[in-house]
């Protein structure tokens, strides 16, 4: 199973120990989890303290040279190591790579568009869509007894860094490995309906279709985008979850009704 690590969970400490004792536990009962995170409001404290203004575009950072640096400093450095230890402090082998190592994820640089072609629309800089993942590394791992950590940060094909969106980052590491479930944890408890009922299974066709009629809106499409494009590229199922809920992973993998909202073929 894919794992993407993101959103409050990761603030807390707490939440973080418990996401690294389902991941132990899920790697000693025979499932081999990879997992992926983010850390979108730790680099924004990083930038603020360091005085580099930042701004986006469609929710993706503009990212110069200098701000690259700063990212892949946060991502690659601080929260991967620190998840890493997590998980090997409760008694797993987790090892933490960014998507240059091994030539993990090759990337293509994302071009800014917009829908007025009259405006100029700012160069996204060092913003890249993973092209091409390294699944013989990736199942070499998964074969080990190792738990890969993975920080969204690519390589071009100059070899230059690239800072990748979490999400899209565990999509394609899921599909290029056909995992049995991508699983985003998030800080909401899935897909709701127009009252605010959770949906706990969907199709990939009823999730268009709620995307289209404003069920699902804001920073849940991008996330089910990332789920609809995993299952119609051979991931089993994937599913959305609240990370805030304790022990949720398990919950979701082991009890016949789960705790998010699922989406299928």
């Amino acid at each position: 199973i894919t794992v993407k690590f993101g959103g409050a969970a990761m603030g807390e400490k707490e939440l973080s120990s418990s996401f690294a004792k389902n991941i132990v536990l899920l790697k000693q009962v025979g499932v081999n989890p990879v997992v992926v995170h983010g850390g979108g409001p730790r680099i924004k404290k990083m930038l603020d303290r360091l005085n580099v203004k930042s701004s986006f575009v469609n929710g993706l950072r503009i990212t110069d040279k200098e701000t690259m640096s700063i990212v892949e400093m946060v991502l690659s450095g601080s929260i991967n190591k620190e998840l890493v230890m997590e998980i090997n402090k409760e008694g797993g082998r987790a090892i933490g790579l960014s998507g240059k190592d091994a030539l993990l994820v090759e990337t293509t640089k994302i071009q800014s568009s917009g829908k007025d072609k009259s405006k100029k629309h700012p160069d996204l800089g060092f913003v890249g869509f993973p092209n091409k993942v390294n699944n013989e590394f990736l199942s070499w791992c998964l074969k080990s007894d190792f738990v890969p950590v993975i920080s969204p940060i690519g390589y071009g094909k100059d070899y230059e860094t690239f800072n990748i969106n979490a999400d899209t980052m565990s999509g394609s590491i899921a599909s290029s490995i056909f995992s049995e479930r991508l699983i985003m944890l998030t800080d909401v408890n899935g897909v709701l309906d127009k009252n605010g009922d959770l949906l706990s299974q969907i199709t990939v066709n009823e999730a268009k279709k709620l995307i289209k009629n404003g069920t699902i809106s804001d920073g849940m499409i991008p996330k089910v985008e990332t789920c609809i494009e995993a299952v119609k590229n051979g991931v089993k199922a994937a599913v959305i979850l609240n990370g805030k809920l304790p022990n949720s992973i398990l919950l979701e993998m082991f009890t016949e009704h789960g705790v998010g909202t699922l989406i299928t073929s």
